[in-house]
């Protein structure tokens, strides 16, 4: 049976602005005179891991910052974040897993972050989209050595699955997560964030706006 793998927590709740908002909050809380607006903060989204991102970006600045303790100050944010937020799907994300089930997909969520991210998550969306009733597998970064865009994560899935790649489609919502379904040999479908909208997905092989069985089958030629 073919596979659906959502490929971060954005492709099912776009939480990019809150990801962007508790950034610069943890950054109120470290002391640091940083303040990512949307237009730099989509620059800064070419690359994956908001650790990395806030080493790099302090390097940029010549500082010394202890990037691992801003970012789990904004991890912390986050997840309060998500389970005070009144959440839903992305367009056609519940449509497209339950149509997906009913044709006999396994569907999995495919990401590099952290379980805590994941458990809130599920907390949020819980009474559209029960993670324990329409995913087969999740996948966080307990589970894989090196994060995306490594294709770690999806070659775990596929294992995990016992699905080969030229059976599966993935979704991404960022650059990162496209290389990462590739590097596997998994198709891969944009579907872009709000802060993402404006990236390249020349490496997938289709982008859409909202979420849909068919169109997926179609781009991703299963």
């Amino acid at each position: 049976m073919p596979a659906l793998l959502l490929g971060s927590i954005s492709t099912v709740v776009d939480t990019s602005e809150l990801q962007r908002e508790s950034f610069n909050r943890a950054f109120e809380q470290h002391g640091l005179d940083w303040r990512w607006e949307r237009e730099e903060y989509a620059d800064l989204l070419g690359g994956n891991g908001g650790a990395d991102r806030v080493a790099d970006y302090a390097a940029q600045r010549g500082e010394d910052v202890d990037a691992a303790a801003v970012h789990a100050t904004k991890s912390q944010l986050f997840q309060d974040a998500l389970r005070s937020a009144d959440l839903t799907p992305r367009d056609g994300v519940v449509e497209t897993v339950r149509d997906a089930r009913a044709e006999g997909f396994k569907v999995a969520l495919v990401t590099t972050t952290s379980r805590e991210n994941l458990d809130a998550l599920a907390a949020a969306v819980s009474a559209t989209l029960p993670f324990d009733e329409v995913f087969d597998l999740v996948v966080d970064s307990s589970q894989v050595s090196t994060p995306k865009p490594d294709g770690s994560a999806y070659r775990h899935a596929l294992e995990a699955l016992e699905e080969d790649s030229e059976h599966a489609v993935a979704v991404e919502d960022n650059v990162g997560g496209v290389s990462a379904a590739r590097a596997a040999g998994v198709p891969c479908v944009a579907f872009p964030n709000q802060n993402t909208a404006g990236h390249d997905f020349d490496g997938a092989a289709g982008r859409v706006d909202e979420l849909g069985l068919a169109a997926l089958r179609t781009l991703a030629g299963r």
